[in-house]
Order: C-alpha cells, then structure tokens, then sequence
C-alpha cells in the first residue's frame, strides 16, 4: 500500500465547506495504485483533475503514482476548494495549480488534445435537479436526475481534451448507469473498462477508465 496524502492540516472546520475524504475518494487512490504501471508508462506531462476539491487525489497522483514530474491542473467550482486544494499540495510538498470554474469550461480551448490523464470525481449522489449547481459544500455531492446532471455535461468534452495517449478516470455509482456510461463514451471512439469497484454501505462505488479506442476495438 502507497502511503496517502498528509492531510493533516485539515480540520473539522474545513469540512463545512469542501468534501471530506471518503470511501470514494479511498477507492480512487486504490485504483490509481492499481494503474500505477500504465500510468508511468504513457509518461504524462498535462494532468487535470475536476472537481479537485481537498486536492487529494491529484497529490496522491503527484507524489505516490507518478516517477517523473507533471503539471497538475486543478478546477473546482467551489473558491474555498480550491484554496484546500494548494494547501493540500504545500503539506505534502507538491505544486497543485487550482482554476475556480464550473467543470473546464474556460480552458477547454487551451486544453484540447493535451490532458494526458483526466480525473473526475463527481458530484453523483441521485438529488432534485434543483439542488444542482450550488457553489458550496452541496455542489460536491448533487448529482440530480441519476446522479447525472453534472458528469453528463461533462462527457462531450473528454474525448476531445485528451492527449492521443490519454486517460480518463472517473468515479460512479450503480444509480449513474455503467452500461449507458460506457455506450455514451464509446460512441465517442472511447473504450472503458471497470478498474475497481467497491460496495460502501449502501453505495455500489466504481471506478472506470477511458481511453481511445485501437484499430483492434473498431475492427
């Protein structure tokens, strides 16, 4: 097991207004660990996490996964995230570079075509449409209609921001639709697959990865 990230530095306080760590974000490190070969190899310059929130899995990334050093883009809706997020980079002697936007709206032309790995951890718990979009704590979790609401705008983007050797990891649970997920992706030209999944309490958790499709998965 890699060691996790320090956070030490956060406190009860904090957590009223970013996302605390959780079950999620613990399987997501867990799978990271489990790509750590993959990852090393397509060597990636240009990683971009969405919804970074406390910052954790981009360090985790940073100092536990990667052999050689990267640029890490951080975005988050929420200012007090992001500011966590550079806190969180400092404690563990990482340099994390936080965007306040809702998912990479304003970088999307700057980014095409050069995100090497993509990280998403979204807000998917199943919720009224009406509690989507909050710039606080609520937008971490609110996932309206399936729990969709938010990664569904999200999807369009992901084949055209990654690199040709790029990756997409993303959390879901079984309410968000794998099946559809993974349709939705490969009409795209993106193939996914299941790295990891985990039930948490009465949360069946996954985590899929994305990459562009061969001439083998076309033929």
């Amino acid at each position: 097991m890699l060691p996790t990230p320090d956070i030490s530095h956060l406190s009860s306080e904090h957590y009223e207004y970013i996302y605390e760590p959780a079950e999620d974000s613990f399987l997501f490190l867990d799978a990271l660990e489990k790509e750590k070969s993959f990852l090393n190899r397509i060597r990636p310059s240009i990683c971009v996490e969405v919804g970074s929130g406390s910052g954790v899995v981009s360090t985790f990334l940073a100092a536990s996964i990667l052999s050689e050093k990267a640029f890490f883009l951080c975005t988050d809706i929420n200012k007090k995230a992001a500011d966590v997020t550079i806190e969180t980079g400092v404690q563990n002697k990482i340099d994390l570079n936080p965007v306040i936007c809702d998912l990479v709206n304003p970088l999307y032309s700057r980014l095409q075509g050069q995100v090497d790995v993509l990280l998403f951890n979204p807000p998917y718990v199943v919720t009224p449409s009406e509690e989507v979009g909050s710039c606080g704590i609520e937008a971490s979790w609110a996932g309206g209609l399936r729990g969709r609401e938010v990664v569904d705008r999200l999807f369009p983007s992901v084949c055209h921001l990654l690199s040709p050797g790029g990756v997409f990891y993303l959390v879901i649970i079984k309410e968000n639709d794998k099946e559809e997920i993974l349709r939705l992706l490969g009409d795209d030209g993106l193939r996914g697959v299941t790295v990891l999944e985990r039930r948490s309490g009465p949360e069946l958790l996954s985590i899929l990865k994305f990459v562009r499709k061969s001439e083998d998965d076309v033929t």
